[in-house]
């Protein structure tokens, strides 16, 4: 009899600190700059992504201490991953929470972490730095509402 991978098994909140870091699938989406319309309340994303995304690997280049470097990044966590309606539909950490289970395409799936990327589902090649601008306003000439809507074959 086969044992079901923890992901299957384990609320969020159960897993260890690996197991969740491990849910990760490289996509890059939610290092991506976003507005949010204070009047609306809509998330606008654009395609410019945090001065520490490495764009090539879609990975944080100093994950451990980017809350120096970028203070207003984001610590997903099991306690506020339903909380943040602006992750992708396509994150593994969002997909788990909502019942969804993972996509063919994750690397925990597929068993290859360049599956993300072949699938269409990070933003490798798609974005650009917010080193490269004058001005943080200047990301809303960069604005990809496509970046909301479901990535990959599922």
């Amino acid at each position: 009899m086969a044992t079901r991978p923890y992901w299957e098994t384990k609320s969020l909140r159960q897993m260890t600190g690996p197991e969740w870091e491990s849910l990760c699938d490289g996509c890059g989406l939610c290092c991506l700059v976003r507005f949010e319309d204070e009047d609306s309340g809509e998330i606008i994303p654009t395609r410019v992504h945090c001065r520490l995304l490495d764009a090539q690997t879609c990975a944080c280049s100093n994950y451990a201490g980017r809350k120096k470097h970028v203070p207003d990044c984001i610590k997903l966590t099991p306690q506020n991953v339903d909380q943040l309606a602006w992750m992708p539909l396509s994150c593994a950490y969002r997909r788990i929470n909502e019942g969804r289970g993972l996509a063919d395409w994750h690397p925990l799936i597929s068993g290859d972490p360049e599956s993300v990327h072949r699938a269409g589902v990070s933003v490798r090649g798609e974005t650009i730095s917010e080193d490269e601008l004058k001005d943080p306003e200047d990301a809303m000439a960069y604005v990809a509402y496509d970046l909301m809507e479901e990535r990959g074959d599922d």
